[in-house]
């Protein structure tokens, strides 16, 4: 299944009422959408704190490349799911932030 963008601030915002799941390279918000569209959405936020443009992108690129590879197999349908970035998201083992994610979607679908 594709997953989609999330574009509007509203939608980022909602998406915060919903289930949380911290980790250590990132917090996973999923919010249902109860709107009928079986589609996923992905949000990904990395703020001013975790370091300058170079390392937010950078962060922001392995996170997108995570979602296509976990997102279609553990992600809840019909679901926005925001990654916010965390510092030792930069420096963290691949297999490792992929073994947390999976354990994050794991822990929202509960």
């Amino acid at each position: 299944m594709a997953v989609g963008r999330m574009t509007k601030r509203s939608d980022y915002l909602a998406a915060n009422a919903g289930r949380r799941a911290p980790m250590p390279g990132f917090v996973l918000l999923v919010k249902a959408r109860h709107d009928g569209d079986t589609s996923m959405r992905l949000g990904i936020t990395v703020t001013k704190k975790v370091g300058n443009a170079v390392v937010r992108n950078r962060i922001k690129r392995r996170f997108r490349a995570l979602a296509r590879e976990v997102l279609p197999q553990h992600g809840t349908v019909g679901a926005d799911h925001v990654l916010i970035g965390r510092l030792a998201a930069k420096d963290r083992d691949w297999a490792q932030l992929g073994a947390d994610l999976t354990r994050a979607l794991a822990k929202t679908r509960k």
